[in-house]
């Protein structure tokens, strides 16, 4: 018996970068998540695109994060 939940039909996919997971989304965004805490980003969701430009995004915002504490 199939699961009537979209999100089972088809592969699912899962892949690892920089201590985080990013888990594909039926409407091909990425929901990016850390993979254990302490969280030094809270999950998000990218909007459609590819797993290059979701990793440059995650690269982005961890480099946010960087300066913000050093300038703090």
């Amino acid at each position: 018996m199939r699961s009537q939940n979209p999100f089972f039909r088809g592969k699912n996919i899962a892949i690892h970068y920089k201590g985080f997971l990013f888990l594909k989304q039926p409407n091909k965004s990425w929901l990016v998540r850390p993979k254990k805490s302490p969280m030094i980003l809270l999950p998000f969701r990218t909007d459609i695109c590819s797993i290059t430009e979701a990793k440059k995004i995650l690269d982005l915002k961890l480099r946010e994060k960087t300066y913000i504490e050093t300038a703090a």
